[in-house]
Protein backbone atom coordinates (compact mmCIF):
# COMPACT_ATOMS: atom_id res chain seq x y z
CA UNK A 1 0.00 0.00 0.00
CA UNK A 2 1.18 3.47 -0.93
CA UNK A 3 0.59 6.54 1.47
CA UNK A 4 -0.08 10.36 0.32
CA UNK A 5 -1.42 13.05 2.21
CA UNK A 6 -3.94 13.95 -0.35
CA UNK A 7 -5.45 11.65 -3.25
CA UNK A 8 -7.74 13.50 -6.20
CA UNK A 9 -10.01 11.08 -7.84
CA UNK A 10 -11.16 12.80 -11.37
CA UNK A 11 -8.89 15.39 -12.99
CA UNK A 12 -12.06 18.06 -14.61
CA UNK A 13 -11.71 21.40 -14.00
CA UNK A 14 -10.98 21.20 -9.99
CA UNK A 15 -9.41 17.99 -9.73
CA UNK A 16 -6.45 18.95 -11.82
CA UNK A 17 -5.34 22.09 -10.52
CA UNK A 18 -6.57 21.25 -7.20
CA UNK A 19 -3.76 18.63 -7.40
CA UNK A 20 -0.97 20.46 -8.76
CA UNK A 21 -1.62 23.28 -5.97
CA UNK A 22 -1.58 20.55 -3.28
CA UNK A 23 1.54 19.33 -4.48
CA UNK A 24 3.17 22.49 -4.90
CA UNK A 25 2.36 23.11 -1.37
CA UNK A 26 4.66 20.31 -0.56
CA UNK A 27 1.98 17.86 -0.18
CA UNK A 28 2.46 14.01 -1.43
CA UNK A 29 -0.18 13.70 -3.54
CA UNK A 30 -1.75 10.95 -6.18
CA UNK A 31 -4.33 12.40 -9.03
CA UNK A 32 -6.49 9.07 -10.22
CA UNK A 33 -7.97 9.77 -13.90
CA UNK A 34 -10.22 6.74 -15.55
CA UNK A 35 -10.11 8.01 -18.90
CA UNK A 36 -8.80 11.23 -19.96
CA UNK A 37 -6.99 14.67 -18.24
CA UNK A 38 -9.06 17.27 -18.11
CA UNK A 39 -12.86 15.72 -17.47
CA UNK A 40 -15.54 16.69 -19.79
CA UNK A 41 -15.01 20.31 -20.63
CA UNK A 42 -11.58 19.40 -22.28
CA UNK A 43 -13.03 16.00 -23.64
CA UNK A 44 -16.56 15.96 -24.62
CA UNK A 45 -17.90 19.25 -22.94
CA UNK A 46 -17.25 22.82 -23.80
CA UNK A 47 -13.79 22.34 -26.19
CA UNK A 48 -14.95 20.19 -28.59
CA UNK A 49 -18.33 21.20 -28.80
CA UNK A 50 -17.46 24.88 -29.19
CA UNK A 51 -14.91 23.84 -32.11
CA UNK A 52 -18.12 22.29 -33.78
CA UNK A 53 -20.20 25.17 -32.88
CA UNK A 54 -17.64 27.37 -34.82
CA UNK A 55 -18.04 25.41 -37.81
CA UNK A 56 -22.08 25.05 -38.23
CA UNK A 57 -21.76 28.97 -37.81
CA UNK A 58 -19.93 29.38 -40.55
CA UNK A 59 -22.46 26.79 -42.62
CA UNK A 60 -25.29 29.21 -41.62
CA UNK A 61 -23.04 32.50 -42.72
CA UNK A 62 -22.80 31.02 -46.07
CA UNK A 63 -26.32 30.52 -46.44
CA UNK A 64 -27.06 34.05 -44.45
CA UNK A 65 -24.13 36.25 -46.60
CA UNK A 66 -26.52 37.01 -48.83
CA UNK A 67 -28.23 39.19 -46.93
CA UNK A 68 -25.08 40.85 -46.72
CA UNK A 69 -24.75 41.34 -50.45
CA UNK A 70 -22.20 38.52 -50.50
CA UNK A 71 -23.53 35.56 -53.22
CA UNK A 72 -22.29 32.40 -52.31
CA UNK A 73 -22.97 29.89 -55.01
CA UNK A 74 -22.16 26.67 -53.09
CA UNK A 75 -20.59 25.32 -50.21
CA UNK A 76 -19.51 22.08 -48.88
CA UNK A 77 -19.78 20.86 -45.05
CA UNK A 78 -16.42 18.70 -44.89
CA UNK A 79 -17.53 16.26 -41.35
CA UNK A 80 -14.01 14.31 -41.73
CA UNK A 81 -12.34 17.89 -41.76
CA UNK A 82 -14.77 19.10 -38.99
CA UNK A 83 -14.40 16.22 -36.76
CA UNK A 84 -9.76 16.58 -37.61
CA UNK A 85 -9.96 20.13 -36.39
CA UNK A 86 -11.79 19.30 -33.35
CA UNK A 87 -9.90 16.42 -32.22
CA UNK A 88 -6.51 18.41 -32.79
CA UNK A 89 -8.44 21.12 -30.42
CA UNK A 90 -9.06 18.89 -28.11
CA UNK A 91 -5.79 16.74 -27.90
CA UNK A 92 -3.84 19.98 -27.36
CA UNK A 93 -5.45 21.07 -24.34
CA UNK A 94 -5.85 17.74 -23.44
CA UNK A 95 -1.85 16.96 -23.86
CA UNK A 96 -0.70 20.07 -22.59
CA UNK A 97 -3.13 19.66 -19.22
CA UNK A 98 -1.37 16.62 -18.58
CA UNK A 99 2.00 17.80 -19.66
CA UNK A 100 1.72 19.94 -16.69
CA UNK A 101 0.49 17.56 -14.63
CA UNK A 102 3.20 15.20 -15.11
CA UNK A 103 5.99 17.75 -14.55
CA UNK A 104 4.51 18.83 -11.23
CA UNK A 105 6.60 17.73 -8.37
CA UNK A 106 5.40 15.22 -5.71
CA UNK A 107 2.32 14.50 -7.87
CA UNK A 108 1.41 10.97 -9.30
CA UNK A 109 -0.69 10.44 -12.08
CA UNK A 110 -2.56 7.02 -11.80
CA UNK A 111 -4.84 5.99 -14.80
CA UNK A 112 -7.59 3.88 -13.06
CA UNK A 113 -11.03 3.13 -11.92
CA UNK A 114 -10.53 4.42 -7.99
CA UNK A 115 -12.67 2.36 -5.53
CA UNK A 116 -12.98 3.13 -2.07
CA UNK A 117 -11.71 0.23 1.05
CA UNK A 118 -12.90 2.39 3.99
CA UNK A 119 -12.78 6.32 4.41
CA UNK A 120 -8.86 6.42 3.76
CA UNK A 121 -8.31 3.92 1.73
CA UNK A 122 -8.98 3.40 -2.09
CA UNK A 123 -8.10 0.51 -4.78
CA UNK A 124 -7.47 1.26 -8.22
CA UNK A 125 -7.55 -0.74 -11.20
CA UNK A 126 -5.21 0.68 -13.06
CA UNK A 127 -5.96 0.88 -17.06
CA UNK A 128 -2.81 -0.79 -17.67
CA UNK A 129 -3.65 -3.98 -15.98
CA UNK A 130 -3.44 -4.75 -12.01
CA UNK A 131 -4.40 -3.28 -8.77
CA UNK A 132 -2.73 -0.88 -6.58
CA UNK A 133 -4.01 0.42 -2.89
CA UNK A 134 -3.63 4.10 -1.95
CA UNK A 135 -4.12 5.30 1.74
CA UNK A 136 -4.57 9.13 2.37
CA UNK A 137 -6.29 11.53 5.15
CA UNK A 138 -7.49 14.06 2.22
CA UNK A 139 -10.18 13.18 -0.44
CA UNK A 140 -11.00 15.47 -3.13
CA UNK A 141 -14.12 14.25 -5.54
CA UNK A 142 -13.72 15.49 -8.91
CA UNK A 143 -15.33 12.51 -10.91
CA UNK A 144 -18.45 14.83 -12.91
CA UNK A 145 -21.33 13.34 -14.37
CA UNK A 146 -22.69 10.70 -17.22
CA UNK A 147 -25.58 11.25 -19.60
CA UNK A 148 -28.58 9.62 -18.21
CA UNK A 149 -30.04 6.53 -20.02
CA UNK A 150 -33.88 6.56 -19.66
CA UNK A 151 -35.66 3.26 -20.02
CA UNK A 152 -37.65 2.92 -23.20
CA UNK A 153 -38.53 0.00 -25.02
CA UNK A 154 -36.00 -0.37 -27.81
CA UNK A 155 -33.60 2.04 -27.00
CA UNK A 156 -30.86 -0.19 -25.76
CA UNK A 157 -31.31 -2.15 -29.63
CA UNK A 158 -30.25 0.51 -31.42
CA UNK A 159 -26.83 2.52 -31.96
CA UNK A 160 -28.26 5.74 -29.48
CA UNK A 161 -25.89 8.64 -29.31
CA UNK A 162 -24.73 10.30 -26.35
CA UNK A 163 -23.21 13.82 -26.04
CA UNK A 164 -19.78 11.78 -26.29
CA UNK A 165 -20.27 9.57 -28.70
CA UNK A 166 -21.98 12.03 -30.86
CA UNK A 167 -18.49 13.87 -31.54
CA UNK A 168 -16.63 11.02 -33.07
CA UNK A 169 -19.40 11.46 -35.99
CA UNK A 170 -17.64 11.74 -39.32
CA UNK A 171 -20.57 11.76 -41.27
CA UNK A 172 -23.69 14.71 -41.46
CA UNK A 173 -26.75 12.27 -40.27
CA UNK A 174 -29.74 12.17 -42.31
CA UNK A 175 -32.60 12.92 -39.60
CA UNK A 176 -31.22 13.57 -35.85
CA UNK A 177 -34.09 12.93 -33.51
CA UNK A 178 -33.17 14.38 -30.16
CA UNK A 179 -34.61 14.01 -26.77
CA UNK A 180 -34.31 16.51 -24.53
CA UNK A 181 -34.90 20.41 -25.24
CA UNK A 182 -32.39 21.86 -23.27
CA UNK A 183 -28.69 22.90 -23.29
CA UNK A 184 -27.11 20.10 -24.53
CA UNK A 185 -30.48 18.74 -27.05
CA UNK A 186 -30.25 22.14 -28.56
CA UNK A 187 -27.07 23.05 -28.96
CA UNK A 188 -26.49 19.95 -31.15
CA UNK A 189 -29.77 20.29 -32.71
CA UNK A 190 -29.17 23.67 -34.17
CA UNK A 191 -25.73 22.60 -34.59
CA UNK A 192 -26.74 19.74 -36.96
CA UNK A 193 -29.26 21.16 -38.87
CA UNK A 194 -27.12 23.68 -39.77
CA UNK A 195 -24.36 20.98 -41.20
CA UNK A 196 -27.22 19.61 -43.18
CA UNK A 197 -29.21 16.89 -41.07
CA UNK A 198 -32.58 17.18 -40.64
CA UNK A 199 -33.40 18.24 -36.76
CA UNK A 200 -36.91 16.70 -34.60
CA UNK A 201 -36.35 17.61 -30.97
CA UNK A 202 -38.55 16.15 -28.05
CA UNK A 203 -39.60 17.90 -25.07
CA UNK A 204 -41.19 16.23 -22.55
CA UNK A 205 -42.31 19.48 -20.63
CA UNK A 206 -44.60 22.16 -22.14
CA UNK A 207 -41.68 24.14 -23.50
CA UNK A 208 -37.82 23.99 -24.15
CA UNK A 209 -35.12 25.54 -21.64
CA UNK A 210 -37.71 25.61 -19.07
CA UNK A 211 -35.67 26.54 -16.37
CA UNK A 212 -35.32 30.19 -18.63
CA UNK A 213 -38.44 32.62 -18.19
CA UNK A 214 -41.08 32.19 -20.97
CA UNK A 215 -40.69 35.02 -23.36
CA UNK A 216 -37.19 33.36 -23.58
CA UNK A 217 -37.93 30.11 -24.21
CA UNK A 218 -40.98 31.42 -26.98
CA UNK A 219 -37.96 33.80 -29.03
CA UNK A 220 -35.75 31.20 -28.54
CA UNK A 221 -38.56 27.91 -29.88
CA UNK A 222 -39.33 30.43 -32.55
CA UNK A 223 -35.33 31.32 -33.53
CA UNK A 224 -34.76 27.79 -34.25
CA UNK A 225 -38.20 26.83 -35.77
CA UNK A 226 -36.52 29.60 -38.26
CA UNK A 227 -34.13 27.50 -39.42
CA UNK A 228 -36.41 24.59 -39.88
CA UNK A 229 -36.13 22.70 -36.37
CA UNK A 230 -38.72 20.47 -35.74
CA UNK A 231 -39.38 21.14 -31.55
CA UNK A 232 -42.38 19.28 -30.44
CA UNK A 233 -42.81 20.04 -26.59
CA UNK A 234 -45.10 17.91 -24.25
CA UNK A 235 -43.53 14.64 -26.03
CA UNK A 236 -41.76 11.66 -24.79
CA UNK A 237 -40.49 8.48 -26.66
CA UNK A 238 -42.26 5.17 -26.08
CA UNK A 239 -40.00 2.74 -28.08
CA UNK A 240 -37.76 2.46 -30.79
CA UNK A 241 -37.33 -0.04 -33.52
CA UNK A 242 -33.92 -0.61 -35.93
CA UNK A 243 -36.26 -0.62 -39.59
CA UNK A 244 -32.83 -1.41 -41.39
CA UNK A 245 -29.12 -0.40 -41.75
CA UNK A 246 -29.58 3.66 -41.10
CA UNK A 247 -33.06 3.61 -40.04
CA UNK A 248 -35.22 4.04 -37.67
CA UNK A 249 -38.48 4.05 -36.40
CA UNK A 250 -39.61 6.11 -33.43
CA UNK A 251 -42.98 5.88 -31.33
CA UNK A 252 -43.86 9.34 -30.10
CA UNK A 253 -46.70 10.37 -28.15
CA UNK A 254 -47.11 14.28 -28.76
CA UNK A 255 -49.74 15.73 -25.97
CA UNK A 256 -51.40 12.42 -25.61
CA UNK A 257 -51.32 10.84 -28.98
CA UNK A 258 -49.16 8.65 -30.86
CA UNK A 259 -47.76 8.67 -33.43
CA UNK A 260 -44.51 7.57 -35.58
CA UNK A 261 -41.04 9.47 -36.46
CA UNK A 262 -38.40 8.01 -38.91
CA UNK A 263 -34.83 8.80 -38.12
CA UNK A 264 -31.57 8.08 -38.76
CA UNK A 265 -29.84 8.77 -35.20
CA UNK A 266 -31.14 9.51 -32.01
CA UNK A 267 -29.16 11.65 -29.54
CA UNK A 268 -30.25 11.07 -26.13
CA UNK A 269 -29.87 14.69 -24.25
CA UNK A 270 -32.21 14.38 -21.37
CA UNK A 271 -30.23 14.80 -18.29
CA UNK A 272 -26.77 13.72 -16.40
CA UNK A 273 -26.30 12.03 -13.60
CA UNK A 274 -23.11 11.81 -10.87
CA UNK A 275 -20.28 9.07 -11.57
CA UNK A 276 -20.25 7.91 -8.02
CA UNK A 277 -21.74 4.10 -9.06
CA UNK A 278 -18.09 2.67 -8.96
CA UNK A 279 -16.69 4.54 -6.24
CA UNK A 280 -18.24 2.25 -3.48
CA UNK A 281 -19.02 5.26 -1.33
CA UNK A 282 -21.07 3.38 1.10
CA UNK A 283 -17.48 2.12 2.10
CA UNK A 284 -16.92 5.70 3.36
CA UNK A 285 -20.09 7.02 5.32
CA UNK A 286 -20.02 9.65 2.94
CA UNK A 287 -24.12 10.83 2.09
CA UNK A 288 -25.37 11.20 -1.01
CA UNK A 289 -29.04 12.19 -2.10
CA UNK A 290 -31.52 10.96 -3.85
CA UNK A 291 -30.26 11.18 -7.51
CA UNK A 292 -26.68 9.94 -6.33
CA UNK A 293 -24.73 13.40 -5.72
CA UNK A 294 -22.88 13.73 -3.54
CA UNK A 295 -24.06 16.21 -0.10
CA UNK A 296 -21.32 18.62 0.85
CA UNK A 297 -21.81 21.80 3.00
CA UNK A 298 -21.13 25.24 1.69
CA UNK A 299 -17.31 24.83 1.72
CA UNK A 300 -17.86 21.75 -0.17
CA UNK A 301 -17.06 19.49 2.71
CA UNK A 302 -18.70 16.21 3.16
CA UNK A 303 -20.32 14.61 5.99
CA UNK A 304 -17.29 12.55 6.74
CA UNK A 305 -14.00 14.56 8.04
CA UNK A 306 -11.35 14.83 5.82
CA UNK A 307 -13.27 13.61 2.43
CA UNK A 308 -14.18 16.55 -0.24
CA UNK A 309 -16.62 16.55 -3.19
CA UNK A 310 -16.22 19.50 -6.12
CA UNK A 311 -17.62 20.33 -9.25
CA UNK A 312 -21.00 18.50 -10.94
CA UNK A 313 -20.79 15.38 -8.82
CA UNK A 314 -21.72 17.63 -6.22
CA UNK A 315 -25.03 18.28 -7.85
CA UNK A 316 -26.40 21.85 -8.16
CA UNK A 317 -24.91 24.30 -11.18
CA UNK A 318 -22.97 21.74 -13.54
CA UNK A 319 -20.49 24.41 -15.46
CA UNK A 320 -16.82 24.34 -15.98
CA UNK A 321 -16.44 27.95 -14.28
CA UNK A 322 -18.52 26.41 -11.31
CA UNK A 323 -15.84 23.58 -11.19
CA UNK A 324 -13.14 25.75 -11.02
CA UNK A 325 -14.31 28.41 -8.17
CA UNK A 326 -14.95 25.19 -5.92
CA UNK A 327 -10.57 24.64 -6.42
CA UNK A 328 -10.04 27.77 -5.18
CA UNK A 329 -12.30 28.03 -2.40
CA UNK A 330 -11.12 24.86 -1.63
CA UNK A 331 -7.09 25.18 -1.71
CA UNK A 332 -7.60 28.99 -0.24
CA UNK A 333 -9.37 27.42 3.19
CA UNK A 334 -6.82 24.43 3.06
CA UNK A 335 -3.54 26.21 2.10
CA UNK A 336 -3.72 29.81 2.73
CA UNK A 337 -6.24 29.79 5.55
CA UNK A 338 -9.14 31.47 4.07
CA UNK A 339 -12.86 31.01 5.63
CA UNK A 340 -14.57 31.01 1.86
CA UNK A 341 -17.88 29.69 0.91
CA UNK A 342 -20.50 28.67 -2.08
CA UNK A 343 -22.74 30.68 -0.59
CA UNK A 344 -24.41 33.40 -2.86
CA UNK A 345 -21.64 33.30 -5.58
CA UNK A 346 -22.47 34.21 -8.95
CA UNK A 347 -24.04 31.92 -11.32
CA UNK A 348 -23.88 33.10 -14.75
CA UNK A 349 -23.70 30.79 -17.54
CA UNK A 350 -23.76 30.61 -21.13
CA UNK A 351 -25.97 28.41 -23.73
CA UNK A 352 -24.06 28.64 -27.21
CA UNK A 353 -27.26 28.22 -29.32
CA UNK A 354 -26.86 30.91 -32.26
CA UNK A 355 -27.33 33.78 -30.60
CA UNK A 356 -26.44 32.76 -27.62
CA UNK A 357 -28.44 32.37 -24.72
CA UNK A 358 -26.00 34.42 -21.20
CA UNK A 359 -27.87 34.85 -18.40
CA UNK A 360 -26.80 35.28 -14.35
CA UNK A 361 -28.63 36.51 -11.31
CA UNK A 362 -32.41 36.07 -10.37
CA UNK A 363 -35.34 35.74 -13.73
CA UNK A 364 -37.85 37.39 -13.90
CA UNK A 365 -40.10 34.35 -12.70
CA UNK A 366 -37.67 34.20 -9.73
CA UNK A 367 -38.29 37.81 -8.49
CA UNK A 368 -41.90 36.97 -8.64
CA UNK A 369 -42.15 33.99 -6.67
CA UNK A 370 -39.76 36.02 -4.38
CA UNK A 371 -42.43 38.96 -4.27
CA UNK A 372 -39.89 41.13 -4.58
CA UNK A 373 -40.68 45.32 -5.39
CA UNK A 374 -38.51 44.60 -8.95
CA UNK A 375 -38.68 46.67 -12.69
CA UNK A 376 -38.06 44.62 -15.51
CA UNK A 377 -36.15 46.25 -18.48
CA UNK A 378 -36.13 44.83 -21.94
CA UNK A 379 -34.90 45.64 -25.22
CA UNK A 380 -35.16 43.60 -28.87
CA UNK A 381 -32.13 43.36 -30.91
CA UNK A 382 -34.18 44.87 -33.38
CA UNK A 383 -33.21 48.21 -31.46
CA UNK A 384 -29.56 47.28 -31.05
CA UNK A 385 -27.76 49.43 -33.90
CA UNK A 386 -24.75 46.73 -33.76
CA UNK A 387 -27.19 43.82 -34.57
CA UNK A 388 -28.48 46.22 -37.15
CA UNK A 389 -25.46 46.57 -38.86
CA UNK A 390 -24.40 42.89 -38.78
CA UNK A 391 -27.67 41.46 -39.95
CA UNK A 392 -28.60 39.78 -37.03
CA UNK A 393 -31.34 41.19 -34.60
CA UNK A 394 -32.76 37.94 -33.36
CA UNK A 395 -33.65 38.07 -29.66
CA UNK A 396 -33.66 40.75 -26.72
CA UNK A 397 -31.90 41.67 -23.35
CA UNK A 398 -33.60 41.88 -20.80
CA UNK A 399 -33.06 43.07 -17.14
CA UNK A 400 -34.51 42.38 -12.92
CA UNK A 401 -33.14 45.31 -10.92
CA UNK A 402 -34.63 46.33 -7.43
CA UNK A 403 -36.97 48.92 -7.79
CA UNK A 404 -35.94 50.46 -4.72
CA UNK A 405 -32.29 50.04 -4.51
CA UNK A 406 -31.86 50.33 -8.34
CA UNK A 407 -29.46 47.53 -8.14
CA UNK A 408 -29.50 44.73 -10.63
CA UNK A 409 -30.73 41.23 -9.61
CA UNK A 410 -30.70 39.52 -12.73
CA UNK A 411 -30.11 39.86 -16.93
CA UNK A 412 -30.72 37.11 -19.60
CA UNK A 413 -29.31 38.21 -22.95
CA UNK A 414 -30.71 36.19 -26.02
CA UNK A 415 -28.68 37.72 -28.83
CA UNK A 416 -25.02 37.88 -31.01
CA UNK A 417 -22.90 37.68 -27.99
CA UNK A 418 -25.37 37.53 -25.31
CA UNK A 419 -22.65 35.90 -23.30
CA UNK A 420 -20.34 38.73 -23.12
CA UNK A 421 -23.32 41.37 -23.16
CA UNK A 422 -24.03 39.15 -19.74
CA UNK A 423 -20.76 39.68 -18.45
CA UNK A 424 -20.80 43.33 -18.51
CA UNK A 425 -24.50 43.27 -16.08
CA UNK A 426 -22.48 40.82 -14.07
CA UNK A 427 -19.61 42.89 -13.47
CA UNK A 428 -22.09 45.66 -12.61
CA UNK A 429 -23.90 43.41 -10.21
CA UNK A 430 -20.48 42.65 -8.87
CA UNK A 431 -19.82 46.38 -8.07
CA UNK A 432 -22.98 47.83 -7.59
CA UNK A 433 -23.25 49.56 -10.23
CA UNK A 434 -26.82 50.91 -10.18
CA UNK A 435 -29.20 50.74 -13.48
CA UNK A 436 -29.77 54.54 -13.96
CA UNK A 437 -25.75 54.38 -13.74
CA UNK A 438 -25.46 52.42 -16.84
CA UNK A 439 -28.53 54.47 -18.50
CA UNK A 440 -25.97 57.64 -19.19
CA UNK A 441 -22.65 55.37 -19.00
CA UNK A 442 -20.23 56.41 -22.14
CA UNK A 443 -19.53 53.28 -24.18
CA UNK A 444 -17.81 53.15 -27.17
CA UNK A 445 -19.99 53.19 -30.46
CA UNK A 446 -21.13 51.04 -31.47
CA UNK A 447 -20.55 47.77 -29.42
CA UNK A 448 -23.56 45.28 -28.54
CA UNK A 449 -23.05 46.63 -24.60
CA UNK A 450 -23.39 50.57 -25.67
CA UNK A 451 -27.33 49.25 -25.95
CA UNK A 452 -27.30 49.16 -22.18
CA UNK A 453 -27.66 52.68 -22.56
CA UNK A 454 -31.56 51.84 -24.22
CA UNK A 455 -31.74 48.54 -22.31
CA UNK A 456 -32.56 50.88 -19.25
CA UNK A 457 -33.64 53.66 -21.03
CA UNK A 458 -37.01 51.75 -20.61
CA UNK A 459 -37.09 51.88 -17.38
CA UNK A 460 -39.27 54.96 -15.52
CA UNK A 461 -37.41 56.40 -12.78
Amino acid sequence: MKTYDAIVIGSGQAGGPLAKKLALSGKKTALIERRYVGGTCVNDGCTPTKTWVASAKAAYMAVKSKDLGINVKSFKVDMVQIKRRKDQIVLKARNGNQKGIEETKNLDLIFGDATFASKNTVTVQLKEGGKVELKADLFFLNTGCKTLIPDIEGLNDIDYLTSTSILELDKVPDHLLVIGGNYIGLEFGQMFRRFGSKVTILEKGSRIVVHEDEDVSAELTHILEEENIKILTDSQPLKFKETGKGNISATIKTAGKEHKIKCSHVLVAAGRGPNTDKLALEKTGVKTDERGFIKVNDKLETNVKGIYALGDVKGGPAFTHISYNDYTIVYRNLLEGADLNTKDRPVPYCMFTDPQLGHVGISETEAKKQGLNFKVAKLPMTHVARAIETGDTRGFMKAVVDADTKKILGATVLGPEGGEIMTVLQMAMEGGITYDRIRYCVFAHPLYSESLNNLFMTIDG
